[in-house]
């Protein structure tokens, strides 16, 4: 297994990714393609794991306030050497902390959509009250979708919840503003029909605080409300943490104890909501592996990214993804 890592792109520099890359290498065995500065990542790589990288020299990364389009122009760039390599066949998957909008148009224009997909789309994880995860898609590749778009969404959605969660009855719902048949708008109204037809575990509509609930493994819906739907979620989750912990300092003796006696219950809440515990979201649809995690990231979810595309990889998702174009 070969994974290039653009080690140059999240927002805190090379040092996270780089740990996250030597933790990853401590537990799996796979080649890290480190496509960044060299001079600043070798020395961060310990002697005994040097065997197991190669270091593809780049100066040049797209920085987060730069337009996605500059990264078509700077073909020395990390993320632009890391996509050729998957395009080349050179690695097996590309994980990049970097500029999200950058790695989405470089991997549908350089290594093509899967023949048939019409939209690549980010899929990303969603705690539930049943502690696993459900998948939400589109996060953010398209702002906007026809039926046909969130009809594909389903298909890719289903494939992948079937490796994640290792199940076959995997059941997908449409995002809309209530339950019934008859809500939503024009495109979800074409899309239920869809779905409808042609995926028997389709439960039908689903309103927002359904998410969580873990009734539903994959909810479709557009790249503009699903971007919103996870940043909302994210800033909620940490709202109300923020909250817990502000009010446990303002308590009194006892009820410190009693948090005290709760902190494993606050460890597991703040398990369940952390992006790193997943790592990052592929984008579904590439005839290749890409997986795009936070800028934001830390070792852990680096480390947990480059798992996934392990995993994608080792369950031959693109291929699945192709045979189900088939059955539908």
């Amino acid at each position: 297994m070969r994974i290039a890592i653009d080690a140059m792109g999240g927002d805190f520099g090379p040092q996270p990714i780089i740990e996250g890359v030597v933790k990853a290498l401590e537990e799996k065995d796979f080649t890290a393609y480190l496509v960044g500065d060299e001079k600043q990542i070798k020395p961060l790589i310990p002697n005994r794991l040097l065997d197991k990288v190669r270091f593809i020299n780049s100066e040049d990364f797209i920085r987060m306030d730069e337009s996605a389009t500059e990264a078509l122009k700077r073909k020395e760039s990390t993320i632009y050497k890391s996509i050729e390599l998957l395009r080349n066949k050179e690695v097996d998957a590309v994980v990049s902390a970097g500029h999200s909008g950058a790695t989405m148009s470089l991997a549908t224009l350089r290594i093509g959509r899967i023949k048939g997909i019409r939209r690549p789309a980010i899929i990303t994880f969603m705690p539930t009250i049943k502690k696993q995860y459900a998948f939400l898609l589109d996060a953010g590749a398209n702002v906007d979708c026809d039926a046909h778009n969130l009809y594909q969404f389903g298909l890719m959605g289903e494939v992948y919840a079937k490796v994640v969660l290792n199940k076959d009855d995997v059941k997908l719902g449409l995002l809309s503003n209530g339950e019934e048949e008859s809500k939503g708008n024009t495109v979800t109204k074409e899309a239920f029909g869809m779905l409808k037809e042609s995926f028997p575990n389709f439960v039908g509509n689903v309103e927002g605080g359904d998410i969580f609930k873990g009734e539903v493994d994959v909810i479709i819906t557009d790249g503009f409300i699903g971007n919103i739907v996870l940043k909302t979620s994210e800033g909620a989750a940490d709202v109300i943490s923020k909250l817990i912990k502000e009010e446990i300092k303002n308590s009194g003796l006892l009820q410190k104890i009693g948090a005290l006696l709760l902190k494993p219950v606050f460890k597991g809440l703040k398990k369940a909501i952390d992006y790193a515990e997943y790592g990052g979201a592929p984008l579904l649809g590439i005839n290749g592996c890409v997986i795009i995690a936070h800028g934001k990231s830390n070792s852990k979810a680096i480390k947990n990214a480059i798992f996934q595309a392990i995993r994608y990889v080792e369950n031959d998702v693109t291929n699945r993804i192709k045979e189900s174009l088939k059955v539908h």
